[in-house]
């Protein structure tokens, strides 16, 4: 058991909290609060100061950490960083068996910080896909081999994603190093306030592709890739390669694809928020399905705007999250769009769980498609075809 923690007024100064203004925007612009009563950012702040500590683990786990207070706080306050900053001071080994799915997930990252980590991740790699095991472009798959097979009973294909970026990439001649010995990112355990497993698997996951000559890369998922570009650095220094979203790499690459010219159905999109409101990548997504020939029917909230998928890393899920995500597939079926597509594959799956609800029926069911399977279905053959250059070896590497 960890002990007692107190307020840091260190922690306090850097989230501006003293800035409060107890407007109760935060509040009012909480997803959570619309649902459960109880829970209010600003009520959460306020006791914590009046009693000299943190909230308990179970308050600070209700938080989606989705920065929809952030963006709407007059004054500056950063909400999101004081409750990772508080978990972290409040980390209890035992609350890990009190977050969604028993822990399993957290239990799944911490094993991945062994040093002699044996994985079987590339058994989804086809024929088809070429992949590298050195090269200068990297694809960073993340926690996605392990989600088809955790959650079968939802019928998700989060791979689907990962596979057809592999198309797009090989669309362009690229073969990315995909490497059995990556690690999870640790986004989770981050946020959930276990620090010293996060500060691991960065240092084994950086320290892996600059081993492989990897100097961009890629990722499908949002999470993965807020978390190297901004998180990472704080425990090893300036990234050795640079980190692209594959929206990102879509938007300045779709050019040099071939699609078949035709006008595709029409989509809604949905803003991942670790790819609009913190990674600020609201533009690029649409730009690579628009370079597709795929309109994009826009939700009434979107962009840095858009509702969270209510998922919170696994540490929290309730009946008040399922009503969080109803009301976001609503939103989506309101726009007469017969496809939600996401670019983050937890998005899909907490949107297909909520689909499952015997009580709606077909209520809400749409279809759901990651961003890169949208934008691969579009490839003409010649191009889905076409033919890859693999890497150089160095002299040493023959």
């Amino acid at each position: 058991m960890a002990p007692e923690a107190t307020v840091n007024e260190k922690t306090l100064q850097a989230a501006n909290v003293r800035l409060c203004l107890e407007c109760g925007k935060c509040t009012a612009t909480c997803l959570v609060a619309r649902y459960n009563r109880s829970y209010s950012p600003r009520r959460l702040i306020s006791q914590a100061l009046s009693a000299g500590r943190p909230p308990d683990r179970q308050a600070l786990a209700i938080c989606l950490t989705c920065m929809s207070c952030d963006e709407r706080c007059p004054s500056g306050v950063h909400f999101v960083d004081l409750i990772r900053e508080w978990r972290r001071a409040t980390y209890d080994r035992e609350f890990a068996g009190n977050c969604s799915h028993g822990g399993a997930f957290q239990s799944l990252m911490k094993l991945m910080t062994a040093e002699d980590l044996e994985q079987d991740r590339l058994a989804w790699v086809t024929e088809d896909l070429k992949i590298a095991e050195r090269g200068e472009v990297g694809f960073f798959i993340g926690c996605t081999p392990y989600f088809d097979a955790f959650f079968t009973e939802l019928e998700v294909d989060t791979l689907a994603g990962v596979k057809s970026t592999v198309k797009i990439l090989n669309a362009l001649g690229i073969e990315p190093v995909v490497s059995p010995r990556e690690r999870c990112c640790g986004h989770d355990l981050l946020w959930g306030g276990e620090q010293d497993s996060f500060e691991t698997l960065a240092r084994r996951n950086v320290a892996l592709f600059e081993e492989l000559g990897v100097k961009t890369l890629i990722f499908n998922c949002p999470e993965g890739y807020y978390t190297f570009k901004e998180d990472y650095p704080a425990v090893v220094g300036a990234l050795p390669f640079e980190v692209k979203h594959i929206s990102e790499f879509l938007a300045e690459r779709a050019s040099d694809l071939a699609f078949d010219g035709t006008q595709g159905e029409a989509v809604t999109f949905h803003d991942p928020c670790r790819l609009a409101r913190f990674s600020g990548i609201v533009e690029a997504p649409r730009q690579a399905l628009a370079a597709a020939g795929v309109e994009v029917a826009e939700m009434v909230r979107a962009g840095r705007r858009a509702l969270c998928c209510a998922g919170n890393g696994w540490l929290n899920c309730d009946r008040f999250s399922k009503e969080i995500q109803v009301e976001r597939l609503r939103e989506a079926l309101a726009t007469g769009a017969t496809t939600l597509v996401t670019s983050c594959p937890k998005c899909e799956i907490h949107f297909r769980c909520a689909m499952h609800d015997p009580n709606l029926g077909d209520e809400i069911k749409m279809e759901i498609r990651d961003l890169a399977t949208a934008v691969a279905a579009r490839l003409t053959e010649k191009e889905t075809d076409n033919k890859t250059e693999k890497p150089t070896p160095k002299p040493n590497e023959e």
